[in-house]
This record gives C-alpha cells, structure tokens and sequence, in this order.
C-alpha cells in the first residue's frame, strides 16, 4: 500500500515531499509525530516550526 501512495503523489501535475518531525508535548513529555505534504521548497521551513 505503501508503494501506491508514494506513487500517487508524484504523479501529479507537482512533484510532492512528506515531511514527518517529532514534537515534544508541553503536558505529558511525550513525543509524537507530525506529518505533512508539501513541496519541496517549504520542508525546511515546516522542520523550523
């Protein structure tokens, strides 16, 4: 299932990026992961959030 998403994406009109960081939580100390699609151009402005 895996191969058909990544596949889909980039098929597109625009080639797409899945941006995954994890942030800590102010209340428990745990971690967890947040994902996001975007182009390329906007992955290191996302990881800086």
């Amino acid at each position: 299932m895996a191969k058909k998403s990544v596949a889909s994406i980039q098929t597109g009109s625009k080639r797409l990026t899945k941006a995954v960081k994890m942030v800590k939580s102010e209340k428990t100390g745990a971690y967890t992961f947040v994902e996001q699609i975007m182009s390329p151009e906007d992955v290191n402005e996302f990881l800086k959030k």
